[in-house]
């Protein structure tokens, strides 16, 4: 998880030397694996390195502005997105206290500005509480961006328009997004739009560039900003 830095470990890990001791848990191919030394990884597999670019520079936004992830690493497939194991002590949002749950909106803006329609996960399972620290943390991040979580293009959806806004907090077919984020007040959510107005430009194109993403997405992820800041 990260205290502001960008979390990324320097290491490349090397999938053909890991060892499958578990599987997936989520809806993409994946599973839990273990090295020699006996560190433990989670191993998703992307259906292209577009896809895995994409989720992996979401996860390096959520971390610029502040958001608690999973540590990531770099790997020998460049279609597949490592990250430590990481113990869980709640793995979905219907268990949450109160508390957990205003950590979790406090980010409510942020996945808007992503376009992380799950951010809450279809069955409430995108959003986790750490064992170690106790805090709430998204686990994937592959529906934000220009993908949806199943992989298909977002196309003209992902605009300049944070229509995320209304609709992570009103769409009944995202039944634990609106569970989650639906009962905002205009204080707690004008407080989550200031952790996306408050990031630097020159910070949010650094980020980008650096994570092979273009300058046509540096502009659309500027427009997505100001447009937060005036609604």
């Amino acid at each position: 998880m990260t205290d502001g830095r960008l979390l990324v470990d320097r290491l490349s890990v090397d999938l053909s030397a890991l060892t499958r001791i578990g599987g997936r848990l989520g809806s993409n191919p994946a599973g839990v694996y273990e090295d020699a030394a006996g560190q433990r990884y989670y191993v998703k597999e992307t259906e292209s390195v577009a896809h895995a670019r994409n989720e992996y520079l979401a996860a390096m936004l959520y971390q610029l502005a502040g958001a608690p992830t999973l540590c990531y690493l770099h790997s020998s497939d460049p279609c597949c997105i490592v990250t430590r194991w990481c113990e869980l002590a709640k793995k979905n949002v219907q268990h949450f206290s109160a508390r957990e749950r205003a950590q979790a909106q406090h980010w409510f803006a942020l996945h808007c500005w992503l376009a992380n329609w799950d951010a809450a996960g279809f069955h409430g399972d995108n959003q986790a509480v750490a064992v170690a620290d106790g805090r709430v943390l998204t686990l994937d991040s592959g529906g934000a961006l220009n993908f949806r979580a199943q992989g298909d293009p977002k196309g003209k959806a992902f605009g300049k328009e944070v229509h995320e806004l209304n609709t992570l907090r009103q769409d009944a077919d995202n039944p634990f997004a609106v569970q989650l984020f639906g009962a905002m007040d205009d204080t707690e959510v004008r407080r989550s739009l200031a952790v996306v107005t408050g990031l630097a430009d020159r910070a949010i194109e650094a980020v980008i560039l650096q994570h092979h993403g273009s300058e046509k997405l540096v502009a659309k992820m500027l427009a997505r900003k100001a447009f937060m800041l005036e609604w």
